[in-house]
C-alpha cells in the first residue's frame, strides 16, 4: 500500500500482453498487405509454439510428482483420475451432441463445389494412416526409456512417468523428502526459463497470424465464414451455456469471473492458435485459485490429452460442413457412428501438429471415404477455428479443475471467492517462484492462510 508503483514494475508482463495484441493486429495488416513477406515470416510463430512444447513435459513431470508424493493416501489420487475421466466423458459426449444439433440445423456446408480442394487432404490422410488402433495408442504411452518420456514430447508418456516416480516416492515416506525437495528446486527453475521464453510471445504472435492471413486471404476467411461463425456460437454456448451452468450448480462459481481471471491465457491461446501454451500458467493459476496442488497435478494433465471438447465440436461440425458440401449429407445413425469413432481417436491424436486435420481424415476414410477429398476445404480455415478449438479445450479443463476439486473436497471456497474477486491477484512473478501455489493442503484440518483484505488490494 505505501508504494504503489511497485506492484506495476513486478507485474511486467502487463507491457508483454500489450505487445501481443498490437503484434497480432500487425500481423494481419502485413499478411493481407504483403503477403510475400507474411508467408517468409511463418516459422516465427512455428519456432515460438516449439518453445512452449519444449516446456510442458517438465512442467507437468514435476506438478504430478510433487502432488502425488506430498500425498499420504494413493487411493486419493486414483479416485481424483477416476472421477476426473468419467467427467471428460460426458462433456465430450455432450459437445458432440451440440455440435451435431448445430450443424443439422444450419447446414453451412450447403451449395458449396469443394472438389478443387481434393489434393490438399491427402497429406492429412497419409498423416492418420500413422495414428494406429486402440492397442498402438496404449503401447504409445509407455517411454522407450525413463527418461525418454521427458525428451520425446508426449504428454501422456509424461504423466504415466511422473505418476510412477509420485507414487514410488509415496511410498518411500520421510526418506522420499529430500528428492521432493530435488523436484521442487527443478520446477522453479522450469517456471524460471518459461517465463524468459513468453517474452518472445509477441514476435511469434506475429509470424503467425501474418501466415494465416498471407495464406488464406481475406477473400478465403469471408468464404467460409459461416461454418466459422456457427462454430464459434457453438463454442461459446458450450462454455458459457453447459459448462457455466454447471459450475454455478456445482460449485457455485461464475463461469464469468473465471474466464476474466484467465483472460491474459485466454489471450496467449488466441495468439499462438495452441493451448498448450497457456498449460504451465493454467496449473500455477489453478493452484492459486486454491485447488490442492494434487488435484491440478492429476486433472489438468490428464484433461490435455482427454479432455478435448473444442475438437469434438469441431470433429462434428467439420463432418457435416464437408458431407453437406459435396452433397453427400449424412444419416442421422451415419453421424452417430462416424463421430463416436473420432471421439475416441482423438484422444490418441492429442498433442501431433495437425491433429484435428488429421483426426477428421482419418474418421472420414474409414467410415465415408467418398467424403475424404472435402477436407482439404478445411485446411484453408483450419487455423482460424483452432483458435476457438484450443480456447474452448482450455475452459474446459479449467472446469474441470473445479468441478473436480469440489466434488473431492480439495478445493478452499473462501480462497476462490477472495482470487476472483480480485482481492488476492495472482502475482506474475510467482512463475519463477513458486508458481503462484496455494498451500499444498487445504483440508478443513489445514486451511490456506489469506492474507488480509489490506495486504491484498494494490493503491
Amino acid at each position: 500500500m505505501n508504494n504503489p508503483t511497485g506492484s506495476h514494475r513486478r507485474d511486467r508482463t502487463h507491457w508483454l500482453y500489450l505487445a501481443v495484441i498490437v503484434a497480432v493486429v500487425a500481423g494481419i495488416l502485413t499478411g493481407w498487405l504483403a503477403p510475400g513477406f507474411g508467408k517468409s515470416v511463418g516459422e516465427l510463430g512455428t519456432m515460438f509454439v516449439n518453445l512452449i512444447k519444449m516446456m510442458i513435459s517438465p512442467v507437468i513431470f514435476c506438478t504430478i510428482v510433487l502432488g502425488i508424493g506430498s500425498v499420504r493416501a494413493a487411493a486419493r489420487v486414483g479416485r481424483i483420475g477416476g472421477m476426473s475421466i468419467a467427467y471428460f466423458l460426458v462433456t465430450s459426449t455432450v459437445a458432440l451432441a451440440i455440435g451435431l444439433g448445430v450443424g443439422n440445423l444450419l447446414h453451412p456446408g450447403t451449395g458449396l463445389n469443394i472438389h478443387e480442394h481434393a489434393a490438399a487432404a491427402a497429406k492429412y490422410a497419409h498423416q492418420a494412416e500413422g495414428a494406429g488402433g486402440t492397442w498402438h495408442f496404449l503401447e504409445s504411452i509407455i517411454p522407450t526409456s525413463l527418461l525418454s518420456s521427458l525428451t520425446a514430447g508426449s504428454v501422456l508418456q509424461t504423466l504415466f512417468v511422473a505418476l510412477l516416480v509420485g507414487f514410488a516416492i509415496q511410498a518411500l515416506g520421510s526418506s522420499g523428502e529430500p528428492i521432493l525437495r530435488g523436484v521442487s528446486l527443478i520446477q522453479k527453475l522450469v517456471f524460471r526459463i518459461l517465463s524468459m521464453i513468453l517474452w518472445l510471445a509477441p514476435i511469434g504472435a506475429f509470424g503467425a497470424i501474418a501466415n494465416v492471413v498471407a495464406d488464406t486471404g481475406i477473400g478465403a476467411v469471408k468464404q467460409l465464414a459461416a461454418l466459422m461463425l456457427a462454430f464459434y456460437l457453438t463454442c461459446l454456448i458450450f462454455v458459457f451455456g453447459v459448462l457455466g451452468v454447471t459450475m454455478r450448480l456445482v460449485a457455485g462459481v461464475s463461469i464469468f469471473r473465471l474466464v476474466r481471471y484467465l483472460a491474459r491465457e485466454y489471450l496467449l491461446i488466441f495468439s499462438t492458435s495452441s493451448s498448450e501454451s497457456a498449460l504451465p500458467r493454467l496449473i500455477a493459476k489453478m493452484e492459486h485459485l486454491g485447488v490442492e496442488r494434487s488435484t491440478v497435478g492429476i486433472v489438468v494433465p490428464t484433461g490435455y490429452s482427454f479432455n478435448l471438447d473444442g475438437t469434438a465440436i469441431y470433429l462434428t461440425m467439420s463432418s457435416l460442413f464437408i458431407a453437406d458440401a459435396m452433397g453427400k449429407p449424412m444419416s442421422l445413425g451415419a453421424q452417430v457412428g462416424l463421430l463416436a469413432f473420432m471421439i475416441i481417436a482423438s484422444k490418441g491424436a492429442a498433442g501431433v501438429t495437425g491433429a484435428g486435420l488429421a483426426t477428421l481424415a482419418g474418421g472420414l476414410q474409414s467410415h465415408r471415404p467418398d467424403l475424404i477429398n472435402g477436407v482439404g476445404l478445411i485446411v484453408g480455415i483450419d487455423r482460424f477455428m483452432s483458435e476457438a478449438r484450443a480456447i474452448t479445450n482450455f475452459s474446459g479443463n479449467a472446469v474441470a479443475t473445479v468441478l473436480v476439486a469440489t466434488w473431492t473436497r480439495t478445493i478452499d471456497p473462501e480462497r476462490v471467492r477472495a482470487v476472483l474477486n480480485r482481492e488476492l491477484p495472482f502475482d506474475e512473478s510467482a512463475l519463477t517462484d513458486d508458481h503462484g501455489t496455494a498451500p499444498a493442503a487445504t483440508s478443513p484440518e489445514n486451511p490456506p492462510e489469506i492474507p488480509e483484505k489490506k495486504d491484498l488490494i494494490p493503491a
